[in-house]
């Protein structure tokens, strides 16, 4: 049975647990090292502790680091339970009334009154950055955050996709055009669901290391030793395709940040834009790999696009390895399309990235 923390949130541009588990058991053993710089909602890392590896994930986006952290991480069910329980004695609901009024008016579309005073509560309450129990709980709750309520009763929001979150100028347009309104749904209640329902698989008895850290800066942690780290499976943003901030703005709302979209305010490096720039950020990413890796290393990149051709993609990847200082090969590349892209229904004819490139290389 797939393991449930895999589908834990949803993200865009994710790779799925197969293409980790393939790398995984083709290039490691059990109690190796696995680093993920660009770690998105965990897959590589929490495949890794699954398999019996050690692994290390990184990112710069909260959300990604939640996730990650959360799933890596897992406190038991009953310490979530409690957690639950108590939340729910403190809650009194006039509490944030004055802070709901205050919000924009794609909130009062989105939630209805009761989910989203609750929301607020939770917002306010959970210490997701310090507490694994917190953590995991924040974690459910963006998983649940918005979605395809029609379908599912497993979401918080109006009609929204699951993966990201749209603008809200657009959101309001769409549901005001298909007369949609918010569900009512308990957050209490659905966070006791969810913990039955994800851990009716087991956790995995290894832990991951996650941090909240700009790739660039991962050579300065402590907490990596550079002879342990001799793979890295990633996949880098992808080049002209999307923008975290932007994407993952209602999540990152509740993790603390402002109700409303936001770009360059966690991250100014905005070098998957243009492709001369985004040469530049993959040139950045060899250039702490360098530091990082022990030698006879492997690297494997997931990297998606429109119009690049595979070997274009493949050669770009190897040109900017120079920049590592280290004796680089490539070893095999192999291009896919995507077979499924879920903002499709709700931006039909939006074309984003077409095609994946998966690339194998070898550091001496």
């Amino acid at each position: 049975m797939r393991h449930r923390f895999h589908a834990l949130c949803p993200y865009f541009a994710m790779f799925p647990e197969s293409f980790a588990e393939h790398w995984i058991g083709k290039l490691t053993k059990p109690g190796e090292v696995i680093l993920d710089p660009f770690c998105g909602r965990g897959t590589a890392p929490f495949q890794a502790v699954l398999m019996e590896r050690n692994a290390i994930g990184s990112d710069i986006n909260p959300v990604a680091y939640c996730i990650t952290r959360a799933k890596t991480n897992a406190p038991t069910p009953a310490a979530l339970r409690a957690r639950i329980t108590s939340l729910e004695r403190a809650y009194c609901p006039p509490d944030h009334r004055d802070e709901e009024d205050q919000l924009p008016e794609f909130f009062q579309y989105a939630f209805s009154p009761t989910t989203l005073n609750q929301l607020l509560f939770l917002r306010s309450r959970l210490k997701w950055d310090r507490s694994d129990v917190d953590c995991m709980l924040a974690a459910l709750v963006l998983g649940s955050l918005h979605g395809e309520s029609a379908r599912s009763p497993s979401y918080l929001s109006n009609q929204m996709p699951r993966t990201i979150s749209t603008k809200p100028a657009y959101s309001i347009r769409y549901w005001q055009k298909h007369n949609l309104n918010p569900p009512l749904r308990d957050a209490f209640g659905l966070l006791r669901n969810r913990v039955t329902y994800r851990y009716a698989s087991e956790p995995p008895s290894l832990q991951a290391t996650v941090l909240c850290s700009d790739m660039r800066e991962l050579s300065r942690q402590s907490t990596i030793t550079t002879q342990d780290v001799r793979t890295v499976i990633t996949s880098p943003p992808y080049l002209d395709i999307t923008n975290f901030e932007e994407d993952q703005w209602l999540r990152l709302w509740f993790l603390g940040g402002p109700p409303n979209p936001t770009r360059n305010r966690i991250s100014n490096d905005d070098r998957h834009y243009g492709l001369d720039s985004y040469w530049s950020m993959i040139a950045d990413m060899w250039r702490t790999l360098g530091r990082v890796l022990a030698p006879n290393s492997d690297v494997v990149l997931r990297l998606g696009f429109k119009q690049l051709s595979p070997q274009r993609i493949a050669d770009g990847v190897l040109g900017a390895a120079a920049l590592s200082k280290r004796q680089v090969r490539l070893i095999s590349h192999e291009a896919s399309d995507i077979q499924k892209r879920q903002t499709g229904s709700f931006r039909p004819g939006s074309k984003g990235c077409l095609r994946e490139v998966d690339v194998h290389l070898k550091v001496a």
